[in-house]
């Protein structure tokens, strides 16, 4: 059954200029693009986005990161979507990161880690609904 999943490239990613090596990495893993969106997070965005961590000592410094630059959300489908997206990323722990994942190709620490990838099915449409809204983002074919 086909899944859908979304795909932060976050601010240290962009500053660095990775947003096409990383659309080039979804492309050719076979991930369908259903919507793409340019923006920044204000603060009241990320703290919905990233409620789950309210209260951890990171939460402040990870809010202050998501809105220091811009973000490209993606939302990708495709046959087992979460989980081939959460392989492809790699591990937030630069110490267990595997070569040729987004994340040890681009990624410089724990927080500042290239891209984020919802957890679950149900975290992909909570995290959806938040970035996109009522968009429209179903694909046709």
């Amino acid at each position: 059954m086909k899944e859908k999943s979304l795909l932060l490239i976050k601010p240290d990613a962009v500053r660095n200029k990775h947003i096409g090596h990383i659309i080039t990495i979804l492309e050719e893993n076979d991930f369908h693009f259903c919507a793409l969106k340019l923006f920044r997070f204000d603060r009241e965005l990320a703290e919905n986005f990233y409620a789950e961590h309210r209260g951890k000592d990171f939460y402040e410094n990870l809010l202050n990161f998501m809105m220091s630059d811009f973000t490209v959300a993606i939302i990708v489908q495709k046959e087992n979507a979460v989980q081939e997206l959460r392989d492809l990323i790699g591990d937030v722990n630069p110490a267990i990161r595997k070569p040729g994942t987004i994340r040890y190709l681009y990624a410089e620490g724990i927080t500042e880690n290239a891209v984020h990838a919802s957890d679950s099915v149900i975290s992909a449409k909570r995290e959806i609904g938040i970035i996109f809204k009522t968009e429209d983002t179903e694909r046709k074919d």
